[in-house]
């Protein structure tokens, strides 16, 4: 235990004002869309941009390209929550159903086969199912958390599980602490958009 808490001091350490930046804006971003708050937006959009950067620096090319989906869903996502809400003082979150949670699984796991056995070879990933695998997902996450589907967190979680581990042993630091931020935080955004759906929490402005 002693020789991973040495590690993490020496990770952060040798971390950048890049890494401090990206760590930030991310943890802030996800805190917002926990409230569903229409801020979550912008400061998205200045996260995937920072966090893209840091791939491409790290060579991992799915997690780069990844950012480019985000920065387009959280585009689409800003401009349907102002749609979408109106004048109503609150949106509310949604459940799929079961054929829709299948098709999503489905499609996100078609994704990860692609990507890795086609597209990771060419882009010389170096870990390719795993560098698939936390784009399709996150790809699949993301959509769902824009229409405010509840199952995002869940999604979510598995994840971050997977980020962790493989940042850490690419001796990426901040940025596995940073996924282990949004570990916990999947479970509270989880808790919050259950309560949301009974409407016992208002939606943040």
């Amino acid at each position: 235990m002693r020789e991973v808490f040495h590690a993490i001091r020496e990770g952060f350490a040798s971390g950048t004002p890049l890494d401090q930046l990206n760590l930030v804006l991310n943890v802030a971003g996800v805190w917002l869309m926990i409230r569903r708050s229409l801020w979550a937006f912008p400061v998205g959009l200045a996260a995937v941009t920072v966090q893209g950067v840091l791939f491409v620096q790290a060579r991992f090319p799915a997690d780069a390209t990844l950012q480019v989906f985000y920065f387009l869903i959280f585009a689409w996502g800003w401009r349907r929550w102002l749609q979408d809400r109106g004048a109503t003082p609150e949106l509310p979150v949604t459940r799929l159903g079961i054929r829709g949670r299948i098709l999503t699984i489905a499609a996100a796991g078609v994704a990860t086969a692609v990507w890795a056995l086609a597209i990771g070879p060419w882009m010389k990933a170096a870990m390719p199912w795993r560098d698939a695998f936390i784009a399709a997902f996150s790809v699949a996450a993301q959509i769902l958390q824009v229409r405010r589907n509840i199952e995002n967190w869940p999604v979510w979680i598995v994840v971050n599980v997977v980020a962790v581990a493989s940042y850490w042993s690419a001796a990426l630091a901040y940025t596995a602490f940073l996924y282990a931020i949004f570990f916990v935080m999947a479970f509270i955004g989880w808790r919050e958009w259950r309560r949301a759906m009974k409407g016992a929490v208002p939606c943040a402005t």
